[in-house]
């Protein structure tokens, strides 16, 4: 089974960016404890903060043996209808993770514009959403 990650702007700066929000782990160790946890499976990462960048490389997704993927588009959750439409356009399963619980949140994250596009959501469970979601995937 071939997975890929993806995860969008500033998510590049865990462990340093608000900790009490998103946690001490830099994600190549959260990263590397599911590539221990999920032997099996071939991880693939990809982050970027641009958002053509996450859509060029969803977009390449279509067509090839990945079995889905595991989006966390950041703020672009929020704003993105062109990354929305990208994710309903592709045929692969694509699970959105937000580590932080964007409910319990400023207003202005409450909305999440990529869910109804997606397979399935995790929210607020951080690093552990990202196992939850590759989990998901196995199913």
């Amino acid at each position: 089974m071939k997975v890929a990650i993806i995860n969008g702007p500033n998510l590049n700066l865990l462990g340093k960016r608000e900790p009490e929000v998103y946690g001490k782990q830099h994600f190549v160790d959260i990263l590397n404890q599911l590539k221990t946890d999920f032997t099996k499976v071939d991880l693939h990462y990809f982050q970027s903060n641009i958002e053509g960048e996450l859509i060029d490389y969803l977009q390449g997704l279509e067509g090839t043996n990945f079995s889905g993927a595991i989006l966390n588009a950041g703020g672009y959750s929020h704003t993105s209808i062109a990354l929305a439409d990208c994710v309903k356009a592709i045929s692969t399963p694509v699970i959105g993770v937000h580590m932080s619980n964007i409910y319990a949140r400023e207003e202005e994250r409450h909305t999440d514009l990529l869910s109804a596009a997606c397979k399935g959501g995790i929210y607020g469970l951080g690093a552990k959403g990202y196992e939850m979601a590759l989990r998901s995937l196995l199913d």
